[in-house]
């Protein structure tokens, strides 16, 4: 097997209220779309976001009133702090506050429209003898 591309598919209600939202406080750009349909990308990125409205057809019967609410997203970045600050000022929510985590990770997190969770990470572990 050879991976060319990764993407995650999430099933919402709001399609174009994700798709805005990611656009304006992450930097991704949307490459495709059509009525309850957006892929969207970052250059910088290995992975590709694609949106779908609950109750597609092109969806098999089982997965079509799925909500992808409770999804975390991690995205490790340079400035954590930085970030934060970003996306206080854009009045996004900061749905967990900064924290840290023994084993050296820094998070916080904010929710899109729709319930998809966006967490925001950098790494300090400790070096190990």
């Amino acid at each position: 097997m050879n991976i060319t591309a990764s993407t995650i598919s999430l099933n919402v209600d709001n399609v174009d209220a994700s798709s805005t939202f990611w656009s304006t406080h992450f930097g991704f750009t949307q490459d495709m779309a059509a009525p309850g349909f957006a892929s969207l990308s970052r250059s910088d990125a290995a992975l590709s976001i694609v949106f779908l409205r609950r109750g597609l057809d092109v969806l098999p019967p089982d997965q079509r009133d799925e909500h992808a609410r409770g999804q975390i997203l991690a995205f490790t970045v340079d400035d954590l702090e930085g970030e934060l600050a970003r996306l206080q000022s854009e009045g996004v929510q900061i749905t967990m506050p900064l924290t840290s985590d023994e084993w050296g990770e820094r998070s916080f997190q904010v929710r899109d429209p729709n319930g998809v969770i966006v967490q925001l990470v950098d790494w300090n572990a400790p070096v190990a003898n």
